[in-house]
């Protein structure tokens, strides 16, 4: 496949300029403003949520991994390879959100309940050198003391506790990240607790839950090392009847205890979506994280396509200026196509809606909204799906030094065939 030359783009890139500025619409600014957004990829598509503490088992807690596309990373030093690759193929400056499974501990046993900074001191170097954000998530799941589906909600109190521990432990190493890196990490926690069949108590899983959770967060942390997520799902594998943390759980902890509500993409109904939920929340949090994936059926984290769901997301937070109060996150596995691939389509899509989305005439739009020019508004957004985004976003792929259209390929095969294969 033949792709365009840099000349080419650029010469493009002036007519699509031009074309813009006739709808009031700066690209120079909006190319300026998308490259100070970073995207937090997630460690876990690069080796099927294995992570390294000891052999592989079924992951649970509702999550299932299928495929088995040749390359999956090993080890720590081959995900951050493959990560290496994945940056290099993705414009601008991004982060990275890491799970606590993904511990270096020199192949010494540690219990998830006293893992360190140290374990992580690796990544942390590699981070700094790259100049990425880490994001942090305590893993409750593949773990013995999961296995009846309960953590932070059990009945029986050692197991709570020792999620407790392994939940406060993480929240010092997200700190410690924060601190190394002069930029805050967003520590998540999502428990896979619930039901299959109907319960009789819905109240008291959660009554234990909120208990656990007041114990997690007892201790301040600067904001300016961590902040502090929580996160829902309406059901998981295993839990299809009842969920103990759902968003109303947690939508009344984050509001009470002023911690950011994490909304994922699809751990809703099929026929919600999270874009309607963001100005909602935003109303009264101060700041959100999300997950952005795709729900197919019942399974919620298939890689994200640039579809409307995801446009829609991204248009909530440009057109109501929610970047600044806004983590964005990614959260899919596919093991049934090639693992960097799967990194890079999904984090240049969200790429792509947020330039999308910085390309629109908002302040025009809203005032014909609040004209009551319903009419002007539907004709202007339906003709600008047909503007010439595409070469605004090659020219930014070509300012950024990296690939155009889905020239990233040849870079992905040539790596799949040299590295990947062999493994």
């Amino acid at each position: 496949m033949k792709y365009p030359t840099d000349e080419h783009v650029e010469s493009m890139y002036a007519l699509a300029k031009e074309r813009y500025a006739l709808i009031g619409v700066d690209t120079d600014a909006a190319l300026a403003r998308l490259a100070t957004v970073p995207i937090s990829l997630h460690c876990w598509q690069g080796d099927d949520v294995g992570g390294f503490e000891g052999p592989e088992g079924d992951i649970g807690g509702g999550l299932a991994v299928t495929g088995n596309f040749p390359g999956k990373a090993r080890t720590a030093q081959e995900l951050r390879q493959d990560l290496d690759v994945a940056y290099s193929l993705i414009p601008g400056t991004h982060r990275l959100n890491l799970h606590a499974i993904y511990a270096e501990t020199g192949g010494t046993e540690v219990s998830r309940d006293a893992l360190q900074p140290e374990h992580f001191a690796a990544w942390i170097d590699w981070a700094k050198a790259n100049k990425h954000g880490l994001d942090f998530n305590p893993t409750l799941f593949a773990h013995p003391l999961s296995d009846d589906g309960f953590t932070l909600s059990s009945y029986d109190a050692g197991t709570r506790k020792f999620w407790i521990d392994h939940c406060i432990a993480c929240r010092k190493i997200g700190a410690a990240m924060g601190e190394a890196l002069g930029v805050p990490a967003v520590t998540n926690i999502w428990i896979p607790d619930g039901f299959k069949d109907v319960p009789v108590d819905r109240m008291a899983p959660r009554q234990l839950l909120a208990e656990a959770l007041d114990e997690v967060f007892a201790e301040e942390i600067d904001p300016k090392h961590n902040l502090d997520a929580v996160e829902s799902k309406l059901f998981g594998i295993g839990s299809e009847s009842y969920v103990t943390g759902s968003h109303e759980f947690y939508l009344g902890y984050a509001l009470t205890r002023k911690k950011l509500l994490c909304l994922d993409a699809g751990h809703f109904h099929p026929t919600e979506n999270i874009y309607d939920k963001v100005t909602s929340v935003l109303m009264f949090l101060d700041e959100i994280l999300l997950h952005v994936s795709r729900g197919v059926r019942w399974d919620s984290d298939h890689v994200i396509t640039l579809s409307d769901d995801l446009r829609m997301l991204m248009q909530e937070l440009v057109r109501n200026d929610l970047l600044e109060r806004t983590h964005i996150g990614l959260d899919y596995f596919d093991a049934s196509i090639n693992r960097v691939a799967a990194w890079v389509v999904g984090t240049r899509n969200a790429v792509q809606a947020l330039l999308l989305a910085m390309l629109e005439p908002t302040d025009a739009l809203r005032e014909m909204e609040r004209g009551g020019d319903f009419t002007q508004r539907f004709a202007i957004l339906e003709a600008l799906k047909g503007m010439p985004w595409g070469a605004v976003w090659d020219y930014y792929c070509v300012q950024q030094g990296v690939p155009v259209g889905s020239a990233f390929m040849d870079t992905i095969l040539d790596y799949e065939r040299k590295v990947l294969s062999k493994r």
